[in-house]
């Protein structure tokens, strides 16, 4: 077991390979909890990128709310954003490489088959360009231009908001978040791929397949890019299938416990920059 300020090291007299991929998360792991990025940070990704590793930033979060890192990018202008449901180029204003839509029919199975395990729940919908949700669905993120409405409403086909669906959120305010996930994949499984990455019963429910770990894996399949030769950072349960498909992952020392168990290296809390301190030493003594 490591300390919760330093990565962990290679056994004595063996070097870490060098990898060609860093692939990490944002919230909870790159970013501090302010949600800004720090110098020595910032400076890690450039000399990562200098040595010839790109950088691939993989996050939950919608290509709207990328301006964390749009200004830190360096090189690295792909990212994998709303849980891999899209792939976006932010050197070109955000503009969306790949998206693996989330089905008008499937989001309203979901729906129906949550609400019906889980009353009480209420619902959200992340499209490429627009943030729709339901009168009692959380205010996390007051949105002016949002159209509020039943979920059913929204989904219906011919409702004039075509843009394709790139996430559902399901929100519960009485439930533990992980006995939401547990349930809400029970009841609708079959329609998506559920996740979470809020401390809240807050669900993030993909298209089937969809996933951080499979859109990862389709990227780096295009660039000869092998899982063994990926260095995966992550936090939350979100990040878990990602992290158990790369080579090498590190946990954050802030990780949810299933993060924790299903990783093999540990590095410092996100606001220890645990990234930046793996990165250092994965560039330690390279001419």
């Amino acid at each position: 077991m490591t300390s919760a300020t330093e990565p962990d090291t290679p056994a004595a007299g063996r070097t870490a390979a060098v990898p060609r991929l860093i692939a990490t998360d944002l919230d909870g792991t790159l970013l501090h909890d302010d949600k800004t990025v720090s110098d020595r940070t910032v400076a890690a990704l450039a000399a990562a990128e200098a040595a010839g590793i790109e950088v691939f930033f993989v996050t939950g979060r919608p290509v709207r709310w990328m301006d964390v890192v749009r200004d830190h990018v360096q090189g690295h202008g792909l990212a994998i954003c709303a849980n891999g449901a899209v792939v976006v180029d932010l050197h070109d204003g955000g503009r969306c490489v790949e998206v693996r839509p989330l089905e008008p029919t499937a989001a309203l199975a979901i729906v129906h088959a949550v609400r019906a395990a889980a009353p009480g729940a209420s619902f959200a919908i992340e499209r490429t360009s627009r943030f729709d949700y339901e009168p009692h669905y959380p205010p996390f993120q007051l949105d002016p231009d949002a159209r509020i409405a039943p979920a059913e409403e929204l989904l219906e086909a011919g409702d004039g908001q075509g843009d394709p669906i790139i996430k559902l959120l399901a929100f519960h305010p009485e439930l533990a978040p992980d006995e939401f996930l547990d349930l809400a994949r029970m009841a609708g499984g079959e329609h998506g791929s559920f996740t979470r990455s809020s401390p809240t019963a807050l669900l993030e429910i993909s298209g089937p397949g969809v996933s951080k770990a499979s859109t990862l894996a389709r990227c780096c399949a295009e660039r000869g890019i092998a899982p063994e030769e990926v260095v995966a950072f992550g936090d939350m349960p979100n990040d878990l299938e990602m992290l158990s498909w790369a080579g090498t992952s590190y946990a954050m020392a802030n990780a949810h416990p299933e993060v924790l168990a299903a990783t093999t290296h540990r590095t410092a809390a996100n606001t220890e920059d645990g990234v930046a301190a793996v990165i250092e030493q994965l560039l330690h003594g390279l001419p």
